[in-house]
Order: C-alpha cells, then structure tokens, then sequence
C-alpha cells in the first residue's frame, strides 16, 4: 500500500495526459504508415474520419493543456487521477465536434479540387487566409490570453459544484482551446491529414503559443505568414499538399 503511495506521488496525474498523447502519436505513425499520403478526407468515411481526428487531437492538444490540467487537479479536491480523467475527456469531447467541420472542410476537397487545379488554388488560398486572418484578431487574443492564464480559470472553477464539475471544467477550457487554436488545425487539410511533419509542428506551435513568453507575438507572425502563403500557394500549388488536384478519388481507396 505504502509502496502504490510513493509511486502514485512520484508519477503526478497529469502524467496520464502525456502518456495518452505518446500512446496517440504511435498510433498516428501507424496510421499514417499504413494510409500513406492522402488529400481530403483520406477515402475515409463519416466515422473513420472522426477516429483519426480524435487521435489526432489527442496527440497534438493534450500537451499543451497539461499544464492547466496540473494546475486545476492540484487545487481543488482529493482522488486527482478521476478528476484528471474526466476534465480530458470533456476537454477532448469539445476536439471531437470539431471532426464535423473539419471532415465537411474535408469532403468540399475531395469533391472540387481532383482534377481542378483552379479549384484546389482557392481552396488552399481560402484555408491559409483564413487562418492569417483569424490569428490577427482581437478574439484570437482574448481565447489565447485564456489559454495563457490557468490561474484565472482556476479562481473561476471555484464556484463550480456537482459529481460533473471536472467534466465540465474540461468542456469550457476545451471551448476556448479550440477558438484560440481552430484557425491552426485546417491548416491540416491544407497540408494534408496525415502529414506528420505537419502535425508535429503545428503541436509545437500549439505549445509555444500558450507556454512560451514571446507565445502571443508568435501567434501574430504566424498569422502573418498563413497570408503569404495564401498568396504564393497561387504560383507554388505544392505548397498544400493536402489539396493536390492530380490525387483522383478512385487512387485514395477508402477506409470506409
């Protein structure tokens, strides 16, 4: 008993989270080694598309909240590991609706740009201005500045009661999670859902903007950057992959 303590002391319950992301990032190798390289919704159907999507997230987005979730699950109550348990799950149920905009982002590229290189052009343009332009914004600014201040949501947790508190805890971080970082995440069709590379640097970019000290002027030039590749992806179509219009529907086969 006494042993099972001194481990559960060493091994904090915000462990759980990156454990779960690693476990995530392996699968994602697997997939992707499998899948290979394909645009749009990969040939996957509707539910295939929401299973690699919530890996997905889990893998990219549960670092960056563990110091948040360290925080909260320090603070109030006793059994941290349960609470750990049930603020992820309410903050990967926000990540997880997401799939439905994303998979429908998805399906308008499977269905425009194969053999349409126009088509594919203002697609790409479309999705890199869009994020250019939403990272510039006042609300981009205030969900990061949320993001960036777990001290200020823990006061306001406070007043939260019920066997469901952690639960929802994780719905309304998650909620302002995914308005800092939505504009970030269609960049993945852009460069192609199982675009490794991608996926590990936009984590990265993820993390350094809620953790790092310059993390909001990186957010701004980031912003900036998306809306020159909305320009130059005009006279470089290679520049997202994701949307390559030479890839035909009947070369991805499916994973239905």
């Amino acid at each position: 008993m006494s042993s099972a303590l001194s481990r559960s002391q060493r091994l904090p319950p915000v462990s759980l989270l990156l454990v779960v992301a690693a476990a995530a990032w392996l699968c994602l190798v697997v997939v992707a080694n499998h899948m290979g390289s394909m645009p749009g919704t990969m040939g996957l159907g509707p539910a295939s598309f929401a299973s690699v999507w919530v890996l997905m997230m889990a893998a990219m987005m549960l670092p960056s909240v563990a110091p948040f979730a360290a925080l909260y699950t320090r603070t109030f109550g006793d059994d941290r590991v349960v609470r750990m348990v049930a603020f992820a799950s309410g903050y990967l149920l926000v990540w997880s609706a997401a799939a439905i905009p994303a998979y429908g982002l998805a399906y308008l590229a499977d269905r425009t740009t194969p053999g349409h290189e126009t088509a594919a052009k203002v697609l790409a343009v479309a999705i890199f201005a869009a994020c250019g332009i939403y990272q510039l914004t006042p609300l981009k600014d205030r969900c990061l500045a949320h993001c960036r201040s777990p001290l200020g949501f823990v006061f306001k947790f406070a007043a939260y009661q019920g066997r469901t508190r952690d639960l929802r805890v994780g719905l309304y971080h998650g909620a302002f999670c995914l308005g800092c970082c939505w504009a970030l995440m269609i960049l993945l069709i852009a460069f192609g859902l199982m675009n490794l590379a991608a996926m590990v640097v936009l984590a990265a970019v993820v993390l350094a903007e809620k953790t790092w000290r310059w993390g909001p002027g990186l957010a701004k030039a980031l912003g900036v950057a998306a809306l020159i590749l909305a320009v130059l992806v005009i006279f470089r179509p290679g520049l997202a992959p994701g949307l390559d219009p030479t890839v035909a529907p009947e070369q991805m086969g499916g994973m239905q």
